[in-house]
């Protein structure tokens, strides 16, 4: 039968001819992808196929870049005096669209058996990219009179949260403990906040300064740091895990 999509649904090696190749079936409940053997030297580099589930989600991490050059352009603009509107639409439309598809990739995975862990991988990836970008590049720039930005210290925060979750991964694989890479119900709640506190500053529909909602994203960003280390802490504690 069909095997479970894992994500990567095969890999092409370049070459001058195929020597070589398979199908995308499940043996014994395992899945092989399919693999293309290449006779004669290498001449090109790899070619990934993945699931519609995962192509979204690289798009929304190739959206990023576009995302920064048009924040910074508006930035720079109303540091000159002379800021063009539609590149601040355009940078919001681009974060919003990417926010929207975070949801529509989880959803396509799992509604049409996409689910891998190439996605999974790359999904928070993705997320973080985003987040970090906007974080970083309203923190850099104005995008309005009288200091419109988010502040350095709610920058500091976020920064500080993502590095310490990042470090206490890399100790527990040291210490050889099993880690699985799962969204916490706090960590959902920190993103949104921090999401709130951008569009307030992309948006600049309420007048309050974004220190305020930056206030309260950093409450739950702590808040988020605290609970993911207390969950390190006890995976800590438990035996490592044994090696194949």
């Amino acid at each position: 039968m069909i095997g479970r999509s894992n994500g990567l649904a095969g890999a092409v090696k370049c070459g001058r001819g195929f020597t070589e190749s398979s199908v995308n079936v499940s043996r014994g409940g395992a899945t092989t992808a399919p693999n293309f053997q290449v006779s004669g030297p290498p001449v090109l580099c790899l070619i990934v196929l993945v699931t519609f589930a995962s192509k979204i989600t690289v798009t929304r991490l190739l959206l990023v870049p576009f995302f920064g050059a048009f924040s910074i352009a508006y930035g720079l603009g109303v540091r000159d005096g002379n800021p063009l509107e539609w590149q601040r639409w355009t940078a919001l439309g681009i974060f919003v669209t990417s926010a929207a598809s975070d949801g529509i990739d989880g959803w396509v995975a799992r509604r049409f058996d996409q689910m891998s862990e190439f996605g999974a991988f790359l999904d928070p990836i993705a997320d973080k990219a985003l987040l970090l970008t906007a974080i970083v590049t309203l923190t850099l720039v104005d995008w309005g009179p009288g200091g419109w930005r988010l502040p350095l210290w709610f920058a500091a925060v976020v920064i500080l949260r993502d590095c310490i979750i990042l470090g206490g991964i890399r100790i527990l694989y040291s210490a050889h403990r099993k880690v699985k890479i799962a969204p916490h119900w706090s960590g959902k709640v920190c993103t949104f906040t921090q999401m709130v506190a951008i569009a307030w500053v992309m948006l600049k529909v309420i007048p309050l300064p974004p220190s305020w909602p930056c206030a309260v994203a950093a409450v739950f960003t702590l808040w988020s740091a605290i609970i993911y280390i207390r969950e390190g802490m006890r995976i800590l504690k438990q035996p490592p895990a044994l090696r194949p």
